[in-house]
């Protein structure tokens, strides 16, 4: 009751017409950002940042955590209709929403999207409300066991609940492992695999790599297939979100478990990007339609997305009650916090009560009034596939240089980005998924540090992953997922013989 009545207050914070329009503001803001690869919520809040040094620390917080609304729906504009993702979490949507958009489905695959970021960030905001004290509590238990046998867990997941062959699937993680590889260690600070060149000190860095697979890549295949000089089917229809939003509702155990992931892995915290590649290989796993994924499936765009912005949106409640940020957003959002001379943790909601059920009202309205301004503009977005390839391809380049060379401002990124397109270009030629490829790169070094430290800790014995019974139980389930395939063999065999008998009779 006291949550309730804190939230109401709240309610009165955010709803006075300044911070409304800072927010409105924000939100346009944060859709750019989005629809721009290479910049990224976290880039573009810390460059739009200075200019809340000014501002009420209510206002300024309301401001840039709509931003990073924006921009959590900003970056499946960009994935859907030209198969760059803005962010590494808008990797798993490119998989049915560009498939779709190709079909002229833009809209259905847009606010497919849309709705289901909304959904999974609805059901986060609910939990930050009213289980704040429990699970941030429930934060604390995670270690570098924990990481990494979460992140164990989704590269596992990968291979028992893929369509693909587990061989391929292996081959393409460890082609991604080895690449992360690469660069200065950040355990004992030595060089790998750089061969004595400067500019792989840092490694690849994951949004130029994306960029190339994804973006330069798909240039790349529609190139060889034919130069087309006509634009998709994209129709305008203004009626597409009614005509989506009769289907989503056959979708709900795939939203309810998207959430689910996504919030689990948002707070402990296994962020944004796991958890779309996890909710998608499940729902890929269970779904009537698994063997359809990667043509262009809407159970394919509402998995990935309702677990990503899920995990985004609680990533910031052990930022707010622990001062631990889940996601490279939230650390710039506590920077801020820290500047305007707040400290994050319990004392917060005591000292601070309009600034956090402000900041958390902000949640709730923000969603809502992003959803209607991006909604509103589905058709829009839509029907820019409407111009011809010809024209759009050298646009798309264009762009994804920009988006590359912005990362680092270096040119030797655009250069990557080419590599990595050529890559792209022969995986989808010999039919190796590029799934498995891209989570090797974004979290392998991430996992290896994990297990490394890990190891570290318990004397380089490997009972610290059955330590207890949340690493425990979450190795365990790893391997259930990385031999599911063996498994599900050995099953069916004995219901074979099991009614063999039957049969013979």
């Amino acid at each position: 009751m006291d949550s309730f009545m804190s939230l109401m207050q709240g309610f009165s914070v955010v709803l006075v017409p300044g911070n409304f329009l800072y927010m409105l503001v924000g939100i346009l803001l944060g859709v750019l950002i989005g629809v721009l690869p290479g910049l990224g919520a976290a880039n573009g809040i810390a460059i739009l940042l200075p200019l809340t040094f000014g501002m009420h620390p209510t206002s300024a917080i309301i401001m840039l955590s709509c931003i990073y609304w924006g921009a959590l729906f900003g970056g499946a504009i960009a994935s859907i209709l030209f198969n760059i993702p803005g962010e590494p979490w808008s990797v798993a949507t490119t998989f049915d929403g560009f498939p779709l958009a190709q079909k002229g489905r833009a809209g259905e695959a847009l606010t497919a999207s849309f709705t289901s970021s909304f959904i999974g960030a609805l059901v986060a905001v609910i939990l930050i409300t009213f289980l704040a004290p429990i699970i941030a509590s429930f934060a604390l238990q995670f270690g570098p066991a924990e990481f990494f046998s979460v992140q164990l867990l989704t590269f596992c997941s990968f291979v028992g609940m893929g369509k693909e062959s587990p061989f391929k699937t292996i081959a393409s993680m460890m082609i991604g492992f080895a690449l992360a590889a690469v660069g200065l260690d950040n355990v004992t600070g030595q060089l790998r695999m750089t061969f004595g060149f400067n500019e792989l000190l840092n490694g690849f860095d994951f949004l130029v790599a994306v960029i190339g697979l994804f973006g330069i890549g798909e240039i790349l295949l529609t190139m060889e297939e034919g130069l087309s000089f006509k634009g998709a089917s994209a129709r305008i229809n203004p009626l597409v979100v009614l005509h989506t939003w009769k289907v989503l509702p056959r979708y709900w155990l795939t939203s309810l478990r998207g959430a689910a992931i996504g919030c689990w892995l948002g707070i402990t915290p296994g962020g944004a990007t796991p958890a779309s590649f996890m909710s998608y290989g499940l729902a890929k796993r269970f779904s009537k339609n698994g063997d359809k994924f990667g043509t262009g499936e809407l159970e394919g765009v509402v998995a990935p997305e309702t677990a990503a912005h899920a995990a985004g949106t609680s990533a910031l409640l052990p930022m707010l009650t622990l001062g631990i940020p889940g996601s490279p957003t939230a650390a710039v959002l506590l920077g801020g916090l820290l500047i305007w001379g707040l400290q994050p943790g319990p004392l917060l909601f005591v000292e601070q009560k309009d600034f956090v059920w402000g900041t958390i009202a902000a949640m709730y309205v923000g969603n809502v009034v992003g959803l209607a301004v991006v909604l509103t503009t589905v058709p829009l977005w839509a029907s820019i596939l409407r111009i011809p390839f010809s024209i759009i391809a050298p646009v798309i380049v264009a762009i994804c240089a920009v988006g590359a060379f912005t990362v680092n401002n270096a040119m030797i990124d655009l250069f990557f980005m080419l590599g990595f397109g050529i890559i792209g270009y022969v995986f989808k030629k010999l039919n190796y998924p590029l799934a498995p490829f891209v989570l090797a790169l974004v979290l392998g070094d991430k996992a290896e540090s994990s297990f490394r430290q890990a190891m570290l800790g318990s004397g380089g014995s490997l009972s610290i992953f059955w330590s207890n019974w949340l690493v425990g139980g979450i190795t365990a389930l790893s391997m259930i997922m990385l031999f599911w395939p063996l498994i599900s063999k050995v099953i069916g065999m004995v219901r074979r013989k099991g009614a063999h008998p039957v049969a013979a009779e």
